[in-house]
């Protein structure tokens, strides 16, 4: 599964532009029925999702296509990746600004996967992430977040230690040009090194600054490492300004993440009590949040499941 987030991450900049369970009142009629048939009618409610869920519609179809489909199942914020040679997944600031706007659509936040050594010293890396920060700002976007630590670039709490002062830079260096840095996790963060007596993620929330480095919580990552979310948005209230919505299945599966039988699931399909965890935002001091599903079961459409997603959270009282 990490293999294929950083090939993936890694062509991006090349573009040029359980079975699936589906809720009472939304079943599709039809097989040839477009998502935005199958979507309960509402008052649509400010949703967001991380553009990674559809990479490989977006590569196939083009960007334009796949979020003029993103927009007519009622999504407001989007939330890209594939970050490269000063483009968003092939396109300048400026044209995917253009797009989304002619959408309806906006981008409050930007994930970026920035080195963190380089032949050029440190300077070359912030230099990097001043330039990032620069076109970030230019789409529009208030956070700029760090996606993805390399599995090579994570292999003890030295490495987490050097890495922590790297971002306190990047923190400053985003502050000064005008947007708020953000640390994205994944499950990773919360496991012990042998012989360690506190997780990654704590160390990661303790040593940077809290003004310059804030939060975007993926609520599955943590739920999958044993943790609950709204216990962390207790430890450090207001920091976490961002979420990924994502909810998991317990079953046996090929989607299975680190031997565990959890896999990937349309939101409101799966285990994660997200009344509870919505019920905590002001804890949280979340600003925005975004649905995300890595992976589908059995060949689902992701154009499906985002309408699931969007279903449940539109409907959602406590959204």
């Amino acid at each position: 599964m990490e293999k294929e987030r950083r090939d993936f991450l890694k062509t991006a900049g090349a573009f040029a532009a359980g079975s699936l369970i589906i809720p009472f009142g939304c079943a599709p009629k039809k097989a040839q029925e477009t998502v935005a048939e199958v979507i309960t009618p509402a008052t649509p409610k400010d949703i967001g999702l991380q553009l990674y869920t559809l990479r490989n519609e977006i590569q196939n179809e083009g960007l334009e296509v796949t979020l003029e489909k993103v927009s007519k199942i009622g999504y407001k914020w989007m939330e890209p990746f594939g970050y490269e040679g000063r483009k968003f997944l092939g396109k300048t600031p400026a044209e995917f600004k253009q797009i989304l706007s002619n959408l309806g659509m906006t981008a409050p936040s930007v994930h970026s996967v920035t080195e963190v050594s380089s032949s050029g010293g440190k300077e070359a890396i912030i230099d990097q992430m001043k330039a990032t920060a620069e076109d970030a700002i230019a789409l529009g976007a208030e956070y700029l977040v760090w996606a993805f630590l390399k599995p090579e670039d994570r292999t003890s709490m030295d490495d987490y230690k050097r890495h922590i002062e790297t971002w306190n830079k990047f923190g400053e260096v985003c502050k000064e040009t005008g947007i708020q840095f953000a640390y994205h996790n994944h499950n990773f963060e919360f496991m012990k090194f042998e012989g360690e007596t506190e997780m990654p993620y704590e160390m990661i929330m303790r040593e940077t600054d809290p003004n310059n480095v804030k939060f975007e919580l993926d609520l599955f990552w943590v739920t999958i490492a044993g943790q609950d979310p709204v216990e962390w948005f207790k430890k450090d209230p207001e920091r976490f300004h961002l979420w990924h919505v994502k909810d998991m299945v317990t079953e046996e599966n090929k989607y299975a993440v680190d031997g565990d039988d959890k896999y990937f699931a349309p939101v409101g399909q799966g285990i994660i009590d997200f009344k509870r965890i919505f019920d905590a935002r002001d804890t949280s001091g979340m600003k925005y949040f975004f649905v995300e599903q890595d992976f589908t079961k059995d060949g689902a459409s992701p154009f499906d499941t985002i309408a699931v997603s969007w279903n449940y959270l539109n409907n959602a009282a406590f959204v």
